[in-house]
């Protein structure tokens, strides 16, 4: 989703080679979205060519896109928090953790 809104007129193949997935997944995860009702897809206005279409975010779609970035924020500060626990656990168990001094 952050590729359409970044570019909404970007292709499949192009989703595919920023991604590292090939074409048919790319057009696979675009129509999924545009079923959901979380993009909306149009004919690119203008255009020589009567193929190139222009995707949009809908309301849904930004109000997906929120929710996803926040929750992998929350997850991602959870492993972080995770990790620093981990470490100091093993620089206690190492004999490496340095005492705060009060």
């Amino acid at each position: 989703m952050r590729l359409l809104k970044e570019n909404p007129s970007i292709t499949t193949r192009e989703i595919a080679k920023e991604v590292g997935i090939s074409n048919g997944a790319a057009y696979y995860c675009v129509t999924a979205l545009i079923e959901k009702g979380f993009v909306k897809l149009s004919n690119f206005a203008g255009a020589s060519q009567k193929s190139k279409y222009l995707y949009t975010l809908t309301p849904k779609g930004i109000r997906q896109k929120a929710l996803m970035t926040t929750a992998f924020l929350e997850r991602k500060l959870e492993e972080f928090e995770d990790l620093k626990r981990e470490i100091s656990e093993l620089e206690r168990e190492a004999g490496l953790s340095v005492e705060e001094e009060g």
